[in-house]
């Protein structure tokens, strides 16, 4: 099989720059576009805040949606293993599913009525769930192209790191979009949602052309001749988590997803309520940016220490930074803006950890399993693993708009008109809870069996390099 070489492993991590893109406009503008912390200067609520049984509709409408993702995950993976195209198993999947992904991004935001409406939580139902489908078709056969072009380790942490650069340059990107909606808005004078949409639009659309590029330059029969997997989506799905190395890890995964998402989702809440700034934009490109200083080093600290160090190191240091975090505004001998940064750094370091690590550890867990059964199923463990972050997605979701709403108070402006404003108890409360979860997840992954997965990987390949099979 032919050797991937670095121009490819580029185009590879395109792609992932295009779907984060997508990704982080829904993890991280949705709550605050259609919940805003504020009323002031004509931004309105598209859907109610109100509470059933503690949870708002936001968190149940993405909740729907995970379970649907609960079907489609493992649908989509044994689709993907046993397909027969003379394309290969992953690449017409992500050719055929990227505009989807990318026009119900933009829908998602497009909802029928300018204020509260049943009509709009029944529009954003309907487009959050065909997104999370979509998203699923495209994003589960792409990871499972790792171990394909990853067929040694020096590969594999090379397309890890290359995939995380752009993953978080996707992720800034996406973030900067309620940013320049608003600069356009004011430089123009158009609506403001009608910026908001534009703009989400045009980001769509180069997130398109990043998915599409490595769907038609990627020629994955020269990579991969393995034959398709020939079994049902369920049936796979159960093997792949007999693998106990899996559970382990996933399991792990899942509890980091809802800490880490419940911070992605706040960044702006907790920079403009706890700490009273108005540039988010600011602190997060200074957080890419030591995310981005971190990641060569985090290429060669795995490679001597091993990956579960690193991973291990990675949960305590985020558990420190939502610590910090939680007592943003309160502590009075350090400028706002100073601790703005200060928390920049210390989520950043563990950000290029975690960035890196685990898409490298399901490579190699996949590796193992097929060395061990005979079966090769990347696209079911990515599938799972997929479906483990979509999962604490959604639940950090509920989560945090449940906690937002906790601290919610109304004034009376001079012309008699009731704004609604935050006190922020709620989103300290959600900090503390992101670090707990942090806690938690560090516990767990240290019975991850590190030792065994690459032994097994090592003396196949030492079996291999002398001519056994």
């Amino acid at each position: 099989m032919k050797h991937v070489s670095g121009k490819i492993k580029w185009i590879f991590a395109v792609g992932q720059m295009g779907w984060s893109i997508l990704a982080g406009i829904i993890a991280n503008l949705l709550v605050n576009f259609y919940l805003p912390d504020s009323t002031e200067n004509g931004i309105v609520t598209f859907v109610t805040s109100a509470t059933f049984i503690g949870l708002t509709v936001i968190g149940l409408i993405t909740a729907c949606g995970r379970v649907v993702d609960a079907v489609t995950d493992p649908w989509i993976a044994s689709m993907s293993d046993n397909c027969r195209s003379k394309l290969g198993k992953r690449i017409p999947f992500m050719r055929y599913s990227a505009f989807p992904f990318a026009l119900l991004t933009v829908l998602i935001f497009c909802c029928p009525v300018r204020g509260e409406s049943v009509a709009n939580i029944i529009w954003l139902a309907v487009t959050m769930i065909l997104f999370y489908i979509f998203m699923t078709a495209y994003c589960t056969p792409y990871n499972a192209l790792i171990p394909v072009l990853g067929r040694n380790q020096k590969d594999r942490m090379d397309i890890s790191t290359y995939i995380s650069l752009t993953y978080i340059v996707g992720t800034g990107i996406a973030f900067s979009g309620k940013m320049i909606w608003e600069a356009v808005a004011n430089a123009t004078g158009w609506d403001y949602y009608f910026c908001a949409r534009l703009v989400l639009a045009i980001l769509a659309v180069i997130a398109l052309i990043c998915m599409l590029l490595p769907a038609f330059i990627i020629k994955e029969t020269d990579y991969d001749t393995t034959p398709p997997v020939k079994e049902n989506a369920f049936k796979s799905l159960a093997k792949t988590f007999k693998n106990k190395h899996f559970r382990v890890f996933v399991l792990s995964d899942i509890i980091y997803w809802i800490g880490i998402t419940i911070f992605n989702t706040g960044f702006i809440y907790y920079v403009e309520n706890l700490l009273a700034l108005d540039n988010y934009m600011v602190l997060f490109i200074f957080m890419t940016f030591v995310t981005f200083v971190c990641y060569p080093i985090v290429n060669i600290l795995s490679r001597k220490f091993g990956k579960k160090k690193l991973l291990v190191w990675g949960f305590a240091l985020f558990g420190f930074a939502f610590f910090v975090s939680a007592f943003a505004g309160k502590v009075s001998f350090i400028p706002n803006q100073a601790y703005g940064f200060i928390i920049c750094v210390l989520v950043g370091v563990p950000l290029s950890i975690l960035g890196v690590i685990p898409q490298a550890i399901v490579a190699d867990i996949a590796e193992s399993d097929c060395i061990n059964t005979g079966e090769n199923r990347d696209a079911m463990f990515y599938a799972a693993r997929t479906f483990a972050f979509k999962l604490g997605q959604s639940i950090a979701m509920i989560i945090f708009t449940s906690l937002a709403v906790v601290g919610q108070y109304t004034e009376t402006d001079d012309a008699g008109v009731e704004i609604l404003k935050n006190n922020g108890t709620g989103y300290r409360i959600s900090l503390v809870i992101a670090l707990v979860l942090c806690i938690i997840a560090m516990a767990i992954i240290l019975f991850y069996d590190e030792k065994n997965v690459m032994g097994t990987i090592e003396k196949a390949h030492k079996e291999n390099d002398g001519g056994k099979h």
